[in-house]
């Protein structure tokens, strides 16, 4: 059986089995993914309802595609603009193609984000309890050379101005 997906602004004709590359769908890998939005759906030469199908797929590795440089010139106005773009992009492998259960990536994330928060409070509370030091008084190092001992030296007045002599007109 075969179906045709839509996702990231693109159509995919995907059977069980395939891999393909699709615009980055958040996950991580090894996670299973659901693929709603079916356009059409068939076997071999016929042509079946696409109501209530679902795609499920496996995430593969998140990954980025080649390299594209986007270069304007215009003639004759010294005008030249070079860019690079690499789009980021999620390997799929289609699991099922039918009413296969929907995934349940999201139960396993949620334990996940109700773990962090209680990481960080048993985390907070042992910065506090921690005992702080007092700063010890520095040993002021002993100059290598004639120029780091001049630096080191208490820095003195400057000489006092002089007055200038009175010209006689």
């Amino acid at each position: 059986m075969f179906a045709i997906v839509r996702t990231g602004g693109k159509q995919y004709r995907v059977a069980a089995g395939d891999k393909i590359a699709v615009e980055k769908i958040d996950g991580e890998a090894g996670d299973t993914v659901s693929l709603g939005d079916i356009l059409l759906a068939g076997d071999g030469g016929e042509v079946k309802s696409a109501d209530g199908l679902v795609v499920s797929a496996e995430i593969i590795a998140q990954t980025r595609g080649e390299k594209v440089i986007v270069f304007k010139k215009r003639r004759r106005h010294n005008y030249r603009r070079r860019n690079g773009h690499r789009q980021s992009l999620t390997l799929l492998r289609i699991l099922a193609v039918g009413e296969a259960k929907k995934a349940a990536p999201k139960k396993e994330a949620a334990p996940k984000a109700e773990a962090a928060p209680a990481t960080e409070a048993k985390a907070a509370p042992a910065k506090e309890a921690a005992p702080k030091k007092e700063a010890a008084p520095k040993k002021a190092a002993a100059p290598k050379s004639e120029a780091a001992a001049e630096k080191a030296a208490p820095a003195k007045k400057p000489a006092a101005k002089k007055a200038a002599p009175k010209k006689d007109a």
